[in-house]
């Protein structure tokens, strides 16, 4: 796991409950914006499912890291929180990085403590979601660029 994204997990996973809350609200209101240039493309092929919320994810990559863009609605601050942890501890990783996430971060976080189990399983499919994407996206830079711009998976 990136260094950024291990710290954030032990900052969590150590704070009391209301800590966790405290700090999921301050990753919440943190979550940059957008870009412009992605505004338009905020559709079902970006949207991610598995969350009630309306979450949509965006890759890309500049050399061998990926470089992260989401939204998320400012009425869902857990979820938010959530995404914003993720793009704050992930991005500038390598695919490698981000495809050995634990599959349990939410829980690792502590989050399980504080949130309803459906919330839990939304956050865990932004996860899921997220680290497909980078696959895939690595994978549709390989197919358009040839092999050799195939980021390193170690």
């Amino acid at each position: 796991m990136p260094t950024e994204l291990d710290q954030i997990v032990a900052e969590l996973r150590d704070g009391d409950r209301q800590e966790r809350i405290d700090l999921l609200l301050d990753f919440a209101r943190e979550l940059p914006p957008l870009p412009e240039r992605l505004l338009a493309h905020k559709d079902a092929s970006h949207r991610v499912e598995e969350c009630q919320s309306p979450v949509y994810l965006f890759v890309e990559f500049e050399g061998d890291r990926v470089q992260l863009f989401a939204d998320a609605p400012i009425e869902a601050p857990t979820v938010r929180g959530f995404v914003a942890l993720l793009l704050s501890g992930l991005n500038g990783a390598t695919l490698e990085e981000i495809l050995g996430v634990p599959a349990d971060l939410v829980e690792r976080c502590g989050l399980t403590e504080i949130l309803g189990m459906l919330r839990v399983r939304g956050l865990g499919g932004v996860l899921r979601r997220l680290k497909a994407e980078v696959a895939r996206a690595a994978i549709d830079r390989a197919q358009a660029h040839g092999p050799e711009s195939m980021p390193s998976t170690g």
